[in-house]
């Protein structure tokens, strides 16, 4: 029986993760700060499934977050066979304006603990032979994102940590990759403070990301990184297309709050007839 456990489980991806795995009777250990939410998810998915659920509500951006987890899965004698590096969050605005405790913080749920929660727990998949460890990056990671610029640069790191993993591991009988979502319908803009994080992107869902990374890992032969979606797999492909300089230029004007509320205002007058 797969023992799976999540980060970020309390909201979007990470529940939606909870969610489709618990149909297919797997136990879960789900990980995040709010406890209550967390609760209400395993007593949903107990009472629908008939499935183990763990809570551990954990702060990933403590130094130690990796070893932690793994003390507290050890100490309550649940096996894991399978890892999701799902928590994250991301910051808007020009970065000589942003709050440097807060960029530490980001960087450090964003970076670190994905690292550290896939070193506490990968050399037991190896180990075994078995599992897998699935790391959420974004297509943030595919271009350089100004207004976003750690966030980006997190999930630029998350995916080349990713694919150098799979390489190093693929071999062992472990599954080991990254899964990119673009603009996704969760929180992600709430916790930011603006729309203008996901640029007015077509919103896809957290069950498509999940759909897609779940497709993925049941490949025979896996590859180290999956895109949601076809328009953002398109985007990617085109976006290698573009010389550095062009791509971030491209990406300033997308990521520009001034550009989109002018796109909106003249939308609005348009629709009104003016």
């Amino acid at each position: 029986m797969q023992s799976v456990l999540i980060t970020g489980a309390s909201s979007g991806i990470g529940a939606a993760f909870a969610r489709a795995l618990a149909a297919r009777g797997a136990s879960l250990i789900l990980v995040a700060r709010r406890r209550d939410r967390l609760d209400s998810l395993a007593a949903e998915l107990e009472a629908a499934h008939g499935v183990t659920i763990s809570v551990l509500a954990h702060d990933l951006a403590s130094p130690k977050a990796g070893a932690h987890l793994r003390a507290a899965v050890e100490a309550a004698g649940v096996p894991v066979t399978g890892v999701i590096n799902n928590a994250g969050f991301g910051t808007f605005g020009e970065f000589i304006g942003e709050d440097a405790e807060r960029l530490a913080r980001e960087i450090a749920v964003d970076v670190s603990a994905p690292v550290q929660i896939s070193s506490a727990f990968l050399p037991g998949l190896v180990a075994a032979g078995s599992g897998f460890v699935i790391n959420v990056a974004s297509m943030a990671a595919y271009a350089p994102t100004p207004r976003m610029a750690v966030y980006g640069a997190a999930k630029a790191f998350v995916l080349d940590f990713t694919e150098a993993l799979w390489a190093e591991t693929r071999a062992s009988g472990v599954t080991v990759f990254a899964v990119s979502p673009g603009a996704t319908s969760t929180e992600f803009n709430a916790v930011v403070g603006t729309d203008d994080a996901t640029s007015g992107a077509r919103m896809r869902t957290p069950e498509n990301v999940v759909a897609t990374a779940l497709a993925h890992l049941e490949r025979r032969n896996p590859g180290p990184s999956v895109i949601d979606g076809a328009g953002n797999r398109f985007a990617a492909s085109a976006g290698r297309l573009l010389s550095r300089r062009a791509t971030a230029a491209a990406m300033h004007r997308l990521t520009d709050p001034v550009r989109r509320a002018r796109a909106a205002s003249a939308t609005s007058a348009a629709s009104a007839g003016l």
